[in-house]
């Protein structure tokens, strides 16, 4: 029985949104863009502040839901609480969504996020020694606009998925700088999905160069092998900044230095791998390289090395069969044609008989007493047996890789530093993995503005 003049009492589903949303409010999002931002009041009841907050929560609610669907989203959650008291649920349809998204557009989706990152570093106390450079690709559910003029900020959009091999496919790629501490993203870049991120490591480079000072004690700058480019090294060369980053096992010089290295005399170091440091040079700039060896990548590198081992076996011993049926004139020619197929088995020994003369008779049957022989042939007897020694010393040079860094100063980025920089990787990967799980903003892609789409990709890395 309700009592006169008692309040009534409602029920709202909070979650886990308090979280996101105090850590929002904590790292200054929402200021930052609210400041940042050339907003008019008179024209819309949500900051645009308000209306990432709102985007990135809905994100973060993970229930496979467009960011259109807002007010569905916020109808039974305290708004007044998450976001801001003088919003309601009604507030968050896809005309406020899109007016915020053209703002954010409009000012510049990688200064604005530049100075977001900058903000949370400082609030966090964090100086990233190392960042990392990773990009992903999305798909698009949109017109491209490939037709239209380009704007000069706009993202090209246009077919073809030049990864998969699907003409069909809409892509637009996502590059991000990340700071391995706590996994902050420290620097975002939408790009066209058809680009080469060889070709793309130097540019990026180029147009980061700028907003890079922002963020206090970023030093190092780690990427994949797509970095080790003659072009890419020149560019680097012309700044401040030292970079890290693996040598492609293509290189002629890497597969040499690994192929001279020996593991027993490297220097051990604490993650059960050895390491050797020697100088060089690629495209005109000096470096150091350093190569690690490592006992588990040894495990990994066993399996595929063995399977590309016995199909050069039987190759192997298909040839040796195939030269066994060939009549041979003359001793000379059995032992060139034994020298010639000994190259290509590089982990086998061939263990051949001595090459002795077969008479033949042109005729079937026991040839009659005294019958000389038609020809005198010289067929090869063999047999092929694997080089244990040769496997392993293969099995060392393929579980081994090269790391290069323009830090030639062991003293200030020692071996053990070098390593534990470029394992960093795995932050910026784990967050591609976050933002490309179907349930986080779901069908958020299919815009028919590329302009929306490089707003909804800052969004994402809000996430």
């Amino acid at each position: 029985m309700v009592m006169p003049n008692q309040p009534a009492y409602r029920s709202q589903v909070l979650d886990h949104l308090g979280l996101g949303a105090g850590m929002f409010d904590e790292l200054g999002m929402g200021d930052v863009l609210d400041q940042a931002t050339h907003q008019n009041p008179a024209m819309r009841d949500l900051t645009v502040g308000e209306a990432v907050k709102a985007m990135v929560l809905n994100g973060l609610g993970l229930i496979n839901q467009a960011l259109d669907l807002g007010p569905r989203f916020f109808q039974n959650k305290p708004t007044c609480r998450l976001i801001s008291p003088r919003v309601a649920p009604e507030q968050f349809n896809d005309d406020a969504l899109g007016r915020a998204w053209e703002t954010l557009y409009t000012d510049g989706v990688r200064e604005l996020y530049s100075l977001i990152a900058a903000t949370a570093a400082e609030r966090l106390g964090l100086a990233p020694r190392f960042a990392h450079l990773e990009s992903t690709s999305f798909h698009v559910d949109g017109r491209d606009n490939r037709g239209v003029a380009p704007d000069e900020q706009v993202l090209p959009i246009t077919r073809g998925d030049s990864r998969d091999h699907r003409p069909d496919l809409t892509p637009v790629m996502l590059e991000l700088l990340v700071a391995p501490q706590a996994g902050l993203p420290v620097l975002m870049q939408p790009r066209s999905g058809n680009r080469s991120d060889a070709h793309e490591v130097g540019q990026v480079l180029q147009e980061h160069r700028a907003p890079l000072p922002t963020t206090d004690g970023l030093t190092y700058l780690v990427a994949d092998s797509a970095l080790y480019r003659d072009g890419n090294l020149q560019t680097f060369a012309a700044t401040r900044l030292k970079w890290i980053t693996r040598v492609p096992a293509t290189r002629q010089a890497a597969q040499q230095a690994l192929a001279q290295a020996d593991p027993q005399g490297m220097a051990p170091l604490p993650e059960g791998s050895c390491d050797h440091v020697l100088p060089a040079s690629s495209g005109g700039v000096a470096q150091r390289w350093l190569l690690i060896s490592s006992e588990p990548r040894q495990l990994q590198a066993q399996h595929p090395l063995d399977t590309q081992l016995l199909k050069q076996s039987a190759q192997a011993v298909q040839a040796l069969k195939t030269l066994g049926r060939t009549a041979l004139a003359c001793e000379a020619d059995a032992r060139q044609a034994l020298a010639t197929l000994a190259p290509g088995v590089p982990a086998t020994d061939l263990h051949a008989s001595p090459v002795c003369p077969t008479p033949c008779y042109g005729k079937r049957g026991r040839p009659s007493p005294g019958a000389p022989p038609d020809p005198v042939v010289y067929p090869l007897t063999g047999a092929l047996a694997s080089r244990l020694a040769a496997r392993q010393a293969l099995v060392e040079q393929h579980s081994g890789f090269s790391l290069a860094t323009n830090a030639r100063e062991d003293t200030l980025l020692p071996a053990q530093a070098l390593v534990a920089g470029s394992k960093g990787q795995v932050q910026a990967e784990r967050g591609f993995r976050f933002v490309k799980d179907p349930r986080l903003l779901a069908s958020a892609l299919y815009r028919k503005k590329p302009a929306r789409i490089m707003a909804l990709l800052l969004v994402m890395t809000g996430c």
